[in-house]
């Protein structure tokens, strides 16, 4: 037997496998075009751990198209093969070229009709009918151009090639079939035209998908696509697309395209679309986005705005710390494909030089505003403030700034003497509620004062949302937050404080509030409880900030 026709056993399942790469294996073919496009997998990714992260080789290149991803396999796979055998000129490939998918489509679309404009673009020729043209500015300008090259100014053959288009144009609008105008109007002579597209956003199958949209009476976009497609729009000046691709994108944002969403809405100054990506970066930059690798992509500028927001959303100062950290790490570390622990990050930032902090390196500098715009004196735990002290990233002053913030206050019955702008420094906590139980609760210490933090829900769509005071001997507070904890005896404590709640509804998003309060807490029942925030809110998630500043008595 050849040796070619061995097969060797691969994997735990028995499967078997040819020591080489056949041209006709178009399922391993396409496989393998697969992996080269989805890079790291995504199952692998998950199941890794996070406490070692670890780069993984170069960051990936210009993305090719599965036709050229064929090539490379094709060749690679006659290479692998004995020179007697020569390879045959036949082309396997996993799909059709797009221009030749488009090709079957306007065929479909125009019952056979024969292409009579030709596009020269991206490196393949794309065979249209001049008709269809109108709904690109563009491409309707380059046919006029090409039209009034290819005929003198005494035929008339130009000017009924329009008026047919126009007509054409009329049928399409009205949602007739012009099959009479079809068989009577005369044979127009073929004309080519050439677009050169320079930005790199427009992939020939976006290009092919908004050519083909040119031919139904209302536009298809794919999610999937829709980054691509809105370039390709936007070069072909193709109004109606490039809209429905701001649709799209506006009812889909998520953590993996909120940053590439919101840098497209700058490039194509859409105020609508940057907007409602600001809008989902405030409430879900703690709870979503910090936790997953794609936090890197969020640009600095957006970062700034974000933290500066009233209508920030946070679990506690920490936890909007600790996304800021992250940032700045996948910053300093492009390669890093999996998010990393946080224990991860302060070894990182501990291990670097002792000569002064991270901060005021030449390379932290560019980060100071970011950390400016965070509330550090809210962090009161003295196991965070240690963490603060190990990692070297803070400078000296801000550290003993914090220490000196918090010892004032514990030494004056919890008075925030240095804290007196409640809207820039009011300390944050925040409850996010997604589906059932129908009861939330969080126990929340500062200065040595206990607050319950709560949320009920009494129906399908009513809400509650107050905050009492505890005693520090209640049941509810647990050992380690007892053990770490100061306490403060005093009876009473004035507390100014607001509580508010947002949600989307109907797509848009809605704020309730109690507004700006002011109550004295006792730690007796009729005395302990805050203003109840209630409201009506069909859907989750709901994101809620209770916001506390203790002033000076």
């Amino acid at each position: 037997m050849k040796p070619r026709f061995f097969r060797n056993q691969a994997g735990p399942t028995n499967r078997w496998q040819f020591p080489f790469s056949s041209p006709c294996d178009l399922l391993g073919i396409s496989q393998s075009a697969k992996a080269k496009q989805d890079g790291l997998h995504k199952n692998l990714i998950r199941i890794m751990t996070v406490d070692s992260p670890m780069p993984w080789g170069e960051e990936f290149g210009g993305w090719k198209t599965s036709a050229e991803l064929l090539d490379e396999s094709i060749g690679q796979s006659f290479s692998h093969m004995r020179s007697q055998i020569k390879p045959k000129p036949r082309t396997f490939s996993r799909q059709r070229l797009p221009n030749q998918m488009l090709f079957s489509y306007t065929q479909k679309i125009t019952e056979g009709m024969e292409p009579d404009v030709t596009l020269d673009c991206l490196g393949y020729e794309w065979e249209l009918h001049r008709m269809y043209l109108f709904k690109s500015h563009v491409l309707s300008q380059l046919l006029a151009e090409a039209e009034q090259n290819s005929y003198s100014p005494n035929t008339r053959s130009v000017l009924k090639s329009r008026k047919e288009t126009r007509c054409y144009k009329c049928c399409l609008l009205t949602g007739h079939k012009p099959d009479e105008f079809c068989q009577q109007k005369e044979k127009l002579p073929k004309v080519t035209i050439a677009l050169n597209i320079t930005d790199q956003d427009v992939t020939r199958f976006a290009f092919a998908v908004a050519l083909k949209n040119m031919y139904n009476s209302e536009s298809e976009v794919n999610e999937e696509d829709v980054l691509g497609i809105l370039a390709a729009a936007e070069v072909l000046q193709f109004p109606s697309l490039f809209q429905k691709c701001i649709q799209v994108m506006r009812r889909s944002i998520c953590p993996t395209n909120v940053c590439r969403y919101y840098t497209a809405g700058c490039k194509y100054k859409q105020p609508s679309l940057i907007t409602i990506c600001e809008r989902w970066t405030e409430v879900n930059l703690v709870p979503q986005l910090g936790s997953q690798i794609c936090l890197r992509n969020l640009p600095l500028e957006l970062l700034q705005k974000v933290l500066k927001s009233p209508r920030l959303f946070t679990i506690n100062e920490f936890y909007l710390l600790r996304t800021a950290l992250y940032w700045v790490f996948l910053q300093q570390n492009p390669k890093i494909q999996i998010i990393p622990s946080y224990n991860t990050i302060l070894t990182y930032f501990s291990s670097l030089p002792k000569t002064c902090a991270f901060l005021e390196r030449e390379e932290g500098q560019q980060y100071m505003a970011i950390f400016q715009s965070l509330r550090l004196h809210g962090i009161t735990s003295s196991r965070h403030l240690e963490e603060l002290w190990e990692i070297n990233f803070f400078p000296l002053p801000w550290l003993t700034r914090i220490l000196s913030d918090h010892y004032h206050a514990l030494e004056n019955g919890g008075d925030m003497a240095f804290q007196a702008d409640f809207n820039t420094q009011a300390v944050r906590f925040g409850l996010m509620l997604r589906e059932e139980p129908r009861y939330h609760a969080e126990v929340i210490s500062i200065y040595g004062f206990f607050f319950e933090l709560k949320a009920v829900k009494h129906d399908a769509s009513a809400y509650s949302f107050y905050m009492k005071r505890v005693r520090h001997a209640d049941p509810i507070i647990s050992y380690f937050t007892a053990e770490r904890s100061p306490v403060n005896l005093q009876k009473e404590r004035e507390v100014k404080y607001e509580i508010k709640a947002q949600c989307q509804i109907d797509g848009k998003w809605q704020e309730f509030t109690t507004e700006r309060l002011t109550q004295s807490f006792g730690v007796k029942k009729s005395s302990s409880k805050s203003k109840i925030l209630k409201a009506r809110i069909p859907s989750v998630p709901i994101y809620v900030t209770f916001l506390l500043l203790f002033p000076s008595s």
